[in-house]
């Protein structure tokens, strides 16, 4: 077989592994209140299947490197759709809520190699002038997935059963265990590197413990003196990472990173922004099901406008930046983001849908160009020496924000649906609903403190839209 032919097909391999971890990320929050009925859960208190995938991609996504270079890509890879499939079927197979979550952890296992490896694989086939062309293609399937992952759960749902929505990964998988054994090189690091497992270990924690406690308040029920310890825990391991990374030769992230006044406030404020947003694919669809009673499949139908007007948007905010600057396109777009989240409050049975259509455009244009002038602003200035640790870390920023977003979702949720107190449980939910947007959307306007700390003139001529995947 040709050498072209091969490099062919490693990239179509690497896009549909890149397809099939986004997909997985939206596909089940339409699904939620038909797995919370099956199982004999509420509906308000499935947030830790949404939360167990993306925490341990968070995790992972820091090892996946190493990994790669310390087994080599095939065996990697290969593994990682061996593994991501399993938890698939472990999920469609799952009799209860802790069961699921277990097998979303497995997913998420998998998924968290899948994305990094295969960027490194695709790397060290087209260097150089090759690399950019053939990103391109792998993340075009990658930024699919969010589009038709809602649809696609609701319809699946409807006309079938929510274990479908995994069941559909396995043939595939089955596909890209076969294709990666014959065609993906089985390339490693030049050296081997030192892994810093006391950094990982500390990270780690400080993420698990701070994302239990978020869920604690809601769905595990955990009480306060709990969730205090566990806040106090993760913020005292992050502090000790902080300390061991300024000491450390080899450390997880090198605090270099943060030598960049772009980098630093672009991750923060994409840390913060997100937590906001990244909550709306989560609380949207349970909304319409759950309040307003729509079908699974018109749930996940209502999600196209959002995606559709963020496809048309990414091409706004390159010249937006170069006549305002980052600060002020950041500050003015996060506090339209912020307001567009508070709008969603409006929803009810009488309102008319023009009115919510505009609603839902408005927030995909909006958060459409706040993420690429968010990913533009991070990466934009990191030195090619930090350029793979500090996308590696921006790529755990951006999950952990998805696990903290639907942590404090449903935590806010939980608390606005005991405090109404209805008996019927689509009255009350509905204002829970109406409480949990408008707080939401506070956190995220309150997020364009971190961009107002940017120079008023930072422009870049050279502005190219980012898309992080």
């Amino acid at each position: 077989m040709s050498e072209q032919r091969s490099q062919n097909i490693l990239l179509w391999l690497v896009a549909i592994g890149f397809f099939m971890e986004t997909l997985d990320a939206t596909i089940v929050n339409t699904a939620l209140p038909s797995m919370a009925k099956s199982l004999g859960e509420s509906p308000l208190l499935m947030q830790s299947v949404v939360i167990a995938y993306s925490l341990t991609i968070a995790i992972v996504i820091p090892a996946s490197g190493w990994i790669a270079d310390r087994f080599g890509t095939r065996k990697v890879f290969f593994s990682a759709i061996l593994l991501f499939s399993f938890g698939s079927l472990a999920c469609a197979f799952s009799q209860t809520l802790s069961q699921l979550v277990v097998s979303r952890v497995l997913q998420g296992m998998g998924g968290a190699m899948m994305m990094p490896v295969g960027r490194l694989a695709v790397l060290r086939a087209f260097p150089n002038e090759g690399f950019l062309r053939a990103i391109s293609f792998v993340t075009i399937p990658a930024l699919i997935g969010p589009l038709i992952g809602p649809t696609l759960g609701g319809w699946l749902v409807q006309f079938a059963s929510w274990h479908w929505i995994f069941l559909i990964n396995i043939p595939v998988g089955i596909l890209g265990c076969i294709a990666t054994y014959i065609y993906m090189p089985d390339s490693r690091g030049p050296e081997r590197r030192h892994f810093d497992i006391p950094g990982f270990l500390m990270l780690s924690s400080s993420m698990v413990c701070i994302s239990f406690a978020l869920d604690g308040l809601s769905e595990l029920g955990f009480q306060q003196a709990t969730v205090m310890m566990l806040l106090i825990f993760g913020l005292a391991s992050l502090c000790a990472y902080w300390l061991h990374a300024r000491k450390s030769t080899e450390p997880l992230f090198s605090l270099q990173l943060f030598g960049s006044q772009s980098y630093t406030i672009g991750l923060m404020g994409n840390l913060f922004a997100r937590i906001g947003s990244s909550s709306m694919p989560f609380l949207i669809p349970l909304l319409l099901q759950v309040s307003l009673k729509f079908t699974p499949f018109e749930a996940g139908m209502t999600m196209i406008p959002v995606a559709l007007a963020g496809i048309f948007a990414k091409r706004l905010a390159t010249p937006l930046i170069l006549r305002l600057g980052y600060r002020n396109v950041l500050v003015g777009n996060t506090l339209c983001v912020g307001l567009a989240m508070a709008s969603f409050s409006l929803f009810s049975l009488s309102q008319p849908g023009w009115l919510r259509l505009i609603q839902l455009l408005f927030f995909g244009t909006v958060n459409s160009i706040q993420f690429t002038a968010m990913n533009t602003l991070t990466l934009k200035d990191l030195e090619t020496k930090l350029a793979s640790s500090g996308n590696s870390l921006f790529s755990m920023i951006q999950m952990l924000a998805m696990s903290f977003a639907v942590a404090a979702a449903g935590a806010l949720l939980s608390t606005f649906a005991g405090h109404y107190g209805f008996s019927d449980e689509g009255a009350y939910a509905l204002q829970a609903f109406k409480a949990t947007f408008i707080c939401m959307g506070v956190i995220t306007c309150s997020s364009a403190w971190i961009f107002w700390q940017l120079p008023p003139d930072l422009k870049d001529s050279s502005t190219e839209p980012v898309e992080a995947v």
